[in-house]
Order: C-alpha cells, then sequence, then structure tokens
C-alpha cells in the first residue's frame, strides 16, 4: 500500500511537481532552493500545521497502524504530533534517506521518536539536538533497491559489443537521476574536444528532449544514449566509473556496483542535500569531487591513471551497503519489542504476519 502523504492526505503536489520539474532541471531554481522555495515550504507547513494534522489524525484512525515511518523531510513533526493525538503508543520512525541532515527542521525534529542514521554524521547531528542512544539506529549507507546488491554473471565483454561498444575500452555512465540534467551535455562535449579513448553511456531519464540532443551531437567515440530505464544496474556492470550528481541513492548505487564516482559540489549550485554526499565520497575516497564539469575532461584522465583507479577501485569494492535489508531488521525488531540501540548489520526478512505500506510516509498494518 503505497502512501505520498503530500498527494494522499494532504491534498497538494505542488512542492514535489516544483522540485522535479524545476530544481532538478534548472539552474536557477537550484539557485532560489536554499534562500527561497524551502523556507516558503516550511512556512507553508508552519500555516497549514492544524488542517495537516487533523488529516493525518483522520487517516491514522482509519488505518490503525502498528508502526509509522517517514522517508520525508520537512514533515515529521506534524507526523509525530498527529500520531501521538490519535495512537499515542504507535512507533514513530524515521529513515533519513541523505548522508546528513540540513538543519533546522529538515530530516531530524527535535522530539521523541526513533531514527536511523545513514552515517555516523547524522547520528551525531540527531544526538546534538538531544536524541538519547536508545533511539538511535546506524546502517551502513542510505537504502538503495536490493538489485544493486545481486550477483550479475552476464559477460560484460559479449555484452558491451552486443551494444555496439568496443569491449575492452574504458566506459563511463553518465547518469543525472530520472529527470536527467544539461550538464550531461557539457560533459558530453568537454570529453568529446578531449584526446581520451573511452566510450559513454548516457542514461538521461525521462528527459527526452535531453536524449535528443545528445543523439544528435556528433561522437568520435563509440556510445549509447538511453532513456527511462529499469535495466540501470545491467548499464553500471557493463561500466567501469560513474559521473553524476551527488544524489545520495544514484551514488550509492554506483558504488554498489563497484564504480568510481565523479561528482561535483559547489557551496551555490549543488543543493543543500547533497552536498553531504559529496562529503562522504571524498571522505571514504570513492572517487572525485569537483566545484563544477567544466574540467571533466581533466579529471576522468586523472582517474583512469592505473594507480589512481586501483586505489578508487579497491575503496568502493571494500565497501557493502546493506541498509535496505538493515532497515527491514530494524523495523522488525521495533514491532516485536526486542529493538537495540546499535548498527544493524545482519539482512532480515519482514516477518509474514505483517504488511507494509511503503511511501513518502509507511503505515504498517496489521
Amino acid at each position: 500500500e503505497i502512501v505520498e502523504v503530500l498527494k494522499d492526505v494532504f491534498g497538494t503536489t505542488f512542492p514535489q511537481d516544483f522540485y522535479n520539474r524545476w530544481t532538478l532541471k534548472k539552474k536557477w531554481a537550484k539557485l532560489i532552493n536554499d534562500p527561497i522555495s524551502v523556507p516558503i515550504f516550511k512556512l507553508k507547513i508552519r500555516l497549514q500545521q492544524r488542517g495537516w494534522r487533523q488529516r493525518l489524525q483522520q487517516y491514522w484512525r482509519e488505518q490503525q497502524p502498528d508502526l509509522v515511518v517517514s522517508l520525508m523531510p520537512l514533515v515529521n513533526r506534524v507526523l509525530l504530533e498527529s500520531l501521538r493525538a490519535e495512537l499515542p503508543q504507535t512507533p514513530f520512525i524515521t529513515s533519513i534517506t541523505d548522508f546528513a541532515d540540513c538543519p533546522p527542521h529538515f530530516w531530524i525534529e527535535p522530539q521523541d521518536q526513533l531514527l536511523i542514521c545513514p552515517s555516523q554524521r547524522a547520528v551525531d547531528q540527531a544526538k546534538a539536538v538531544g536524541y538519547s542512544t536508545q533511539n538511535l539506529f546506524q546502517t551502513s549507507g542510505v537504502v538503495i533497491h536490493p538489485r544493486f546488491n545481486e550477483l550479475i554473471t552476464t559477460d560484460r565483454q559479449q555484452a558491451r559489443q552486443e551494444l555496439g561498444l568496443h569491449p575492452d575500452l574504458p566506459i563511463g555512465l553518465v547518469c543525472f537521476g530520472s529527470h536527467g540534467s544539461k550538464d550531461m551535455v557539457e560533459i558530453a562535449q568537454r570529453l568529446e574536444q578531449s584526446s581520451l579513448a573511452l566510450q559513454l553511456v548516457f542514461v538521461c531519464g525521462r528527459n527526452q528532449a535531453l536524449a535528443q540532443q545528445l543523439r544528435q551531437m556528433p561522437s568520435r567515440f563509440p556510445r549509447v544514449i538511453e532513456g527511462f530505464t529499469r535495466q540501470l544496474q545491467h548499464y553500471m556492470h557493463l561500466s567501469d566509473f560513474f559521473i553524476g550528481k551527488p544524489g545520495s541513492v544514484g551514488v550509492s548505487e554506483a558504488i554498489a556496483m563497484r564504480l568510481p564516482v565523479i561528482t561535483e559540489c559547489d557551496p551555490v549550485m549543488t543543493l543543500f542535500q547533497e552536498r553531504a554526499t559529496a562529503d562522504w565520497l571524498a571522505d571514504n575516497q570513492f572517487g572525485k569531487v569537483v566545484k563544477n564539469f567544466r574540467q571533466v575532461d581533466k579529471v576522468v584522465a586523472q582517474l583512469l591513471e592505473p594507480k589512481t583507479f586501483q586505489r578508487y577501485q579497491d575503496n568502493v569494492d571494500a565497501y557493502r551497503n546493506r541498509a535496505v535489508f538493515e532497515v527491514v531488521d530494524i523495523l522488525e525488531r521495533v514491532l516485536s519489542g526486542t529493538a537495540a540501540a546499535d548498527s544493524a548489520t545482519a539482512p532480515a526478512t519482514f516477518s509474514s504476519h505483517h504488511q507494509t505500506a511503503l511511501s513518502n510516509s509507511i503505515g504498517v498494518k496489521p
């Protein structure tokens, strides 16, 4: 049972529509995100707190969840307050899907609830605002789809040739999420003008205009241009490195598929919730972080130097993201009353006697 809390409970789609259609695609929208867009939405929440709380109380009354899990920032206060008013004994958990909070009132609210943190930095932020150890759980990373943990046995060289690619030349996968980015055009142009011997796979998501623009550009090396696809892990399996925005999920998927990453972090242009991903990437030496992609050709050349590439390759090979299994284990332990505040490490499956409703907020129904 999928619950999109803004649409299904609050009756609005404006915040996600603006974010998907403008903020992810337009540089001017990124410029106003931190100082204007997010503060306006925070104000909207405050002004509509009472009405939203009443709608949520009615929703909890109808659904009678055993457990509520939020996967969404900004609304965790009203989610908890409404739940406490209607079902005071029902546990409430926020599972953070960025590598750190962006205070104030983004992911971590100073309130009595459980919190799942994908990094030590997020744990430290929670403790700084008063969370006790008993209310905190740390996972090995952000939650990604379990298919990125599955073993792929496809012959890489043969699969490359089937796509018209050279079986031995290095392949870079360029992907900026499900809505793409015009940065991909600049990356294509700058790598085209370089003397590097490589190939590129562009995954443009639902941005058909971007895919068409890339297809019309001449290229001196083999390439694949794909739109929205559910076979991203297949393209990652065929690739040697990843170029993309510092989104927590996209970067984590690439690293789970053993790809060193090149991403950007600009103090003005990069969305504030994505900057922590770049910090995490650099701290763990999983790839290179640049201010922008204007010198992407030089950065790719540096990455592909044998000793440098091997160092990054060894680092990503050693990392294991088991968060999707760890979170399910945490939820089961909370439901059974055996949860202990420590790092979840063992994979688990959800008990069959509970039904889950997955969404921006999750209700677990009997």
